[in-house]
């Protein structure tokens, strides 16, 4: 229990100075920044008394630290700058202690309490570009090398023991590798978080680009960038569209519309997958489907074939639906086809050519609940399918065609 409040408290203190227009990254830079200040306040408190108690007037500088490190929390919990609370902490650690180190005499003396400073060259390559933390680095050595020297030649007489320094000098290496060691797993902790909440969305867009387009061309739309096209010279397409769709539609609420479509398709790309097969898109009520794209299999009409009697079986089904009688319009055209993704913003993968269009033709000619299919798919299914003449039909755009009922499997017939 108090491990998980001591949690809450820190989750608490970490959303200092967020406002909810921050994104992930946003927040967690200020998370890191805000505990590292919090996590040297003690310190630079218990310091502060240490030297106090010696009767040493460099008391007064971790004290200073320690006003002007919360002053910016405070600042930066009501302004919400993050580069303002940056550039006060990194000045802060920076000056506090390489100040501290010439007060008391120098290097040794002061127990290598400058040691501290590098804080901010190391806050700065977190938070900043490496260029500025370079820049940083440089300024600390400058700054180190100077007040250490400056402490050796002016303030030599620090009345400390030399015991103390030897003390100072292992709690500074102690205590300072120990905060420097709490950050970096911290921020280790939070780079994990990050990679993992990016490999999240990462698989969220996978799944988003294998909804819109095939694997096998989604692999080619992600290996090279270009126009994707491709010819077969044999494929069978399948179109589907929900019989006096339009009247059902005026008399349903918007929600019922939309879940009796959503219960339909669900369904339908159920099957698509069963029979390995490929949903191209929906237009409506209307729903089209490819055997032999974007994988050629010399079984192209066969497959297509018992797919379309198990839409039309499960349209009769009211186990899936079971209103109003609904029944589809089946239609099945085979023939060559071109493929290709069109669109940058909203990819679209799609078919071209007379099988597309004369499958199209068959279902918006069709009969309710029947399957018809062209001259082409027949020749290819009328080994294995029971399939009735339907004779010649007038076709739009295409003329008087004979066409054919496709009734069922010749073994399920028999």
């Amino acid at each position: 229990m108090a491990i998980a409040l001591g949690r809450q408290t820190r989750d608490r203190l970490a959303r200092i100075g967020t406002v909810d227009a921050d994104d992930h990254d946003a927040r967690g830079r200020k998370s890191l920044l805000v505990l590292t200040a919090l996590i040297i306040l003690p310190v630079s408190a218990l310091w502060g008394l240490i030297y106090l108690a010696f009767g040493q007037p460099v008391a007064i500088l971790p004290f200073i630290y320690f006003a002007v490190s919360v002053g910016s929390l405070l600042v930066f919990a009501r302004t919400h700058s993050f580069r303002f609370l940056l550039a006060v902490q990194l000045l802060d650690i920076l000056f506090a202690p390489t100040l501290g180190q010439m007060l008391t005499g120098g290097f040794l003396p002061s127990g290598v309490v400058g040691l501290w400073g590098i804080l901010a060259p190391l806050g700065a390559l977190v938070f900043l570009d490496v260029p500025r933390a370079v820049r940083w680095f440089v300024a600390y050595l400058a700054v180190f090398l100077a007040t250490g020297i400056a402490g050796e030649l002016f303030f030599p007489d620090a009345d400390l023991p030399g015991w103390f320094s030897s003390a100072m000098l292992a709690l500074n290496v102690c205590f300072g590798g120990a905060v420097v060691f709490t950050l970096l797993a911290f921020f280790a902790h939070q780079r994990r978080e990050a990679l993992r909440d990016l490999q999240l969305e990462r698989d969220k867009t996978e799944s988003l680009l294998l909804n819109v387009l095939p694997s096998s061309v989604a692999d080619r739309l992600r290996a090279r960038a270009g126009t994707i096209a491709d010819s077969f010279d044999s494929a069978t397409i399948l179109f589907a569209d929900v019989a006096d769709f339009t009247p059902l539609a005026g008399r349903l609420r918007p929600t019922e519309l939309v879940e009796l479509l959503d219960r339909l398709f669900s369904r339908f790309d159920a099957l698509v997958e069963n029979h390995g097969l490929e949903k191209i898109k929906t237009i409506g009520d209307c729903y089209m489907v490819a055997a032999g794209v974007p994988d050629p299999r010399p079984d192209h009409a066969r497959a297509a074939a018992l797919l379309a009697l198990d839409l039309r079986d499960a349209m009769r089904s009211p186990q899936w639906l079971g209103r109003d009688g609904l029944q589809l319009r089946i239609g099945i055209g085979s023939g060559a086809v071109v493929a290709g993704v069109i669109g940058r913003k909203r990819f679209l993968y799609d078919l071209w050519g007379d099988a597309v269009n004369t499958a199209s033709r068959m279902e918006s000619h069709g009969t309710p609940g029947e399957i018809q299919i062209t001259r082409e798919t027949y020749e290819l299914l009328k080994d294995d399918f029971v399939c009735r003449p339907r004779g010649m039909v007038a076709i739009k755009g295409k003329g008087e065609m004979p066409t054919w009922y496709l009734e069922a499997p010749m073994a399920a017939s028999a």
